[in-house]
């Protein structure tokens, strides 16, 4: 197993790492929409989904991965209504269709208004 750690997306708020790679596959932590330069967050779900694929895919290519090998994602929404305007965007980035679970759920760390983790192919 290898951690995967990277300046290119926020770095972990807790006890946790950005990501692993293990048996040829790659496990990212739930990536919110912090900016890794600046340390805020957009406003809107567009934007927020935008830097939650852009920080998503940093961890994947830190690993020698990318989009196109993304396996599975799981996203979190603290609203459902976000639901059509989180997927137009979403849909730019995993262009592979990969098999996914999306949720509505009570909050999101630091009032994010979505999160996305996946599972990829190394």
């Amino acid at each position: 197993m290898k951690i995967i750690s990277t300046t290119n997306a926020p770095g972990a708020i807790g006890p946790y790492s950005q990501g692993y790679i293990a048996n040829g596959m790659v496990f990212t932590s739930g990536q919110i929409p912090v900016d890794p330069a600046t340390g805020q967050m957009p406003e809107g779900i567009a934007a927020q989904t935008e830097q939650s694929c852009k920080n998503v895919i940093a961890i994947l290519e830190a690993a020698g991965s990318g989009a196109e090998k993304v396996i599975k994602t799981t996203c979190f929404l603290a609203e459902i209504a976000d639901f059509a305007a989180f997927n137009e965007v979403y849909a730019k980035y995993f262009t592979s269709k990969p098999a996914r679970s999306c949720v509505a759920v009570k909050d999101i760390p630091k009032g994010a208004l979505c999160e996305i983790e996946c599972i990829a192919e190394a």
